[in-house]
């Protein structure tokens, strides 16, 4: 990966603490005090450390366990869909924290952070999570091969978690956390292939119901909140090896299911300015999944990538994936070199794209407003 992108991530934080000349304090890492004590984090497989476990979370991904699965950092699987770190874990240690303990983790020893502890935050995503409730898919006969959990899963655990709190670390929490709202939804249109709901229904149900969620965070007194848009989805390896090739945009992904998250996208952006407005006190920053993704299509050699659709993990031609013999399965195999790919198992990315996405959101110019900005509001107190 070329010297300026390691880099970005690396000393976005830092430098932007450092040009606004704070106070610092003893960082190992850093060199100054961290902006945020705790992160808190929710989403689905794609920001994932642990809820989920073999068996538990996309259709046809059932070998999450199993290695090859955390081959590149962890040497071994810590139940994240990667060869190795995640978006969310690249945000950790740039705040110069540990890797977030999934919340199932609490109270035992969870795959890839050690003994777990809640000291600074806690990952509440889980692999194959829908936006809409599970409730809906069942009413439509769609519960085949999904799981049931939600973001009113997720919520309603964040929930039980802050019962076990005294009032002043609830307020605590609220002022020094970061609350990393990751990639969700995908999973919603996913579920709905096929049938007779049509995705403009599953865009306004997911748009309506994941607003009323962030309200909900946001009355309970979050004030720093970054949300991930959907990624380029069209560009998956899944997608890819699924849609028809006169299914395809210029980029050579497939157009309607771009379409699809582009669409979305834009509705979600409509809904946070909305929020902004009505939360003045409160940094909404928007994470442009699908532009820093299709940013990564296009120029593939300046982030050290030379396979764009091609999974690192699987087997069969002419995309290294068969839905029935996935990553982790006896007939799959593993590329040498993960970071030279975007996709990982057909669905999830590799550690190296995670860690562009992070560099890029945290670091570049893929998020309104940018980064920089809302740590400049945590860090004068606002």
């Amino acid at each position: 990966m070329p010297f300026s992108i390691s880099l970005t991530l690396a000393t976005a934080v830092s430098v932007a603490i450092l040009f606004l000349s704070t106070i610092s304090s003893a960082s190992p890492t850093l060199g100054v005090r961290r902006p945020f004590n705790r992160i808190y984090a929710f989403g689905d497989s794609f920001t994932d450390t642990g809820n989920s476990r073999a068996g538990e979370g996309p259709a046809g991904f059932g070998h999450l366990s199993s290695f090859p699965y955390g081959m590149t950092y962890f040497k071994r699987p810590t139940n994240r869909y990667s060869d190795g770190r995640l978006t969310i874990d690249f945000v950790a240690q740039s705040m110069n924290l540990p890797f977030l303990p999934p919340y199932l983790s609490l109270r035992s020893t969870d795959g890839g952070n050690g003994t777990a502890t809640d000291s600074y935050g806690v990952n509440f995503a889980v692999s194959g999570a829908t936006v809409i409730k599970h409730a809906f898919f069942a009413e439509n006969n769609l519960t085949l091969d999904m799981t049931p959990e939600s973001l009113e899963t997720e919520l309603g655990w964040f929930e039980k978690y802050l019962e076990t709190l005294g009032t002043s670390q609830k307020v605590s929490l609220f002022e020094d956390s970061l609350f990393w709202i990751g990639e969700i939804g995908v999973n919603d249109y996913a579920y709905t292939v096929g049938s007779t709901v049509s995705s403009d229904t599953i865009r306004e149900l997911s748009i309506t119901t994941y607003t009323r969620f962030l309200e909900t965070l946001l009355n309970k007194g979050v004030r720093h909140m970054v949300v991930q848009g959907h990624p380029a989805t069209g560009c998956l390896t899944l997608a890819m090896s699924l849609a028809g090739e006169d299914d395809r945009d210029y980029l050579g992904c497939v157009q309607s299911v771009n379409n699809q998250s582009y669409t979305h996208n834009l509705a979600l952006q409509y809904k946070l300015k909305e929020l902004r407005i009505k939360y003045p006190n409160v940094t909404i920053v928007y994470a442009d999944y699908w532009n820093a993704y299709r940013e990564v299509i296009k120029n593939p050699s300046k982030y050290g990538i030379s396979e764009k659709f091609k999974a690192c993990c699987g087997t069969g031609e002419p995309y290294n994936f068969q839905v029935f013999e996935t990553c982790g399965s006896d007939t799959a195999t593993a590329c040498k070199d993960p970071s030279r790919h975007i996709n990982w198992d057909g669905v999830h990315l590799t550690e190296g794209m995670y860690k562009v996405m992070a560099d890029m959101f945290l670091g570049g110019s893929f998020t309104r407003p940018k980064f920089s900005y809302l740590l400049n509001k945590k860090l004068k107190g606002l």
